[in-house]
């Protein structure tokens, strides 16, 4: 019940614009000894999807959306700042997200949780044309490819995207990792467009790449670019 009035406050104070308000519920945590990894997760993050789904559905103004937005952006780059970095995996890890505001928000949120859990992050953000994620991920030999926050309009992209890593051999042992935004609304869509793995939120998203590092979708699972294959055939 107390993490609910927490969440309740919160969100009360983002939607406000109550930016010392905002601040002083997070030092509340902090005091309370709750780590910044916990504090990303389990009150920035559920607090950016209420306010999102909120949004989405025309129960909150643009102007508190904004506010809500803007601030969570200020308090995660702060936070960032607390969290406590692991040992090094030698893992690099290249993170793409959809063009607007919410998407990179999400995708910082799991860029410095993955990155605090030892991985090298490269956070190019979303609005980046596919020649150049492809080009990126040759020149960095990246291992893993996520794509965090996405939205309905990158889904096309993202489908042509892995095609094409695949059709052109470019890093062929990377791991596509995928989730929130989009991929969290669209039951399968992860599958669907050929993620290796794929999580709802950043804390899962960490636990499942630690835990299942060599997971792949095998080629007879994907459906990414099947139907031009045939055809082609």
């Amino acid at each position: 019940m107390r993490r609910e009035v927490l969440l309740e406050r919160f969100f009360t104070a983002l939607i406000s614009g109550d930016r010392p308000g905002s601040r002083a519920l997070v030092d509340e945590c902090l005091h309370a000894d709750v780590s910044a990894e916990k504090v990303i997760s389990r009150l920035f993050w559920p607090t950016m999807e209420h306010v999102e789904n909120l949004h989405r559905g025309d129960n909150l103004s643009d102007m508190a959306h904004h506010y809500a937005v803007r601030l969570l952006r200020m308090l995660a780059d702060q936070m960032q700042l607390r969290l406590t970095q692991g040992p090094r995996r030698d893992r690099k890890v290249l993170i793409l997200c959809g063009p607007d505001e919410t998407n990179e928000l999400a995708a910082q949120m799991a860029a410095d949780i993955i990155e605090a859990d030892g991985y090298d992050i490269y956070f190019a953000g979303g609005g980046v044309a596919n020649d150049e994620v492809v080009a990126q991920l040759s020149n960095l030999q990246a291992d893993v490819m996520c794509i965090f926050g996405g939205s309905p309009t990158i889904v096309p992209f993202t489908r042509q995207l892995i095609d094409q890593l695949h059709e052109m051999a470019i890093c062929p042992a990377m791991q596509v990792v995928v989730g929130g935004g989009i991929f969290n609304r669209a039951q399968g869509l992860a599958e669907e467009i050929g993620a290796d793995l794929w999580a709802a939120e950043p804390e899962e998203l960490v636990k499942l790449m630690a835990a299942h590092p060599e997971q792949r979708m095998a080629n007879d699972q994907r459906t990414v670019g099947r139907r031009r294959r045939v055809k082609a055939a």
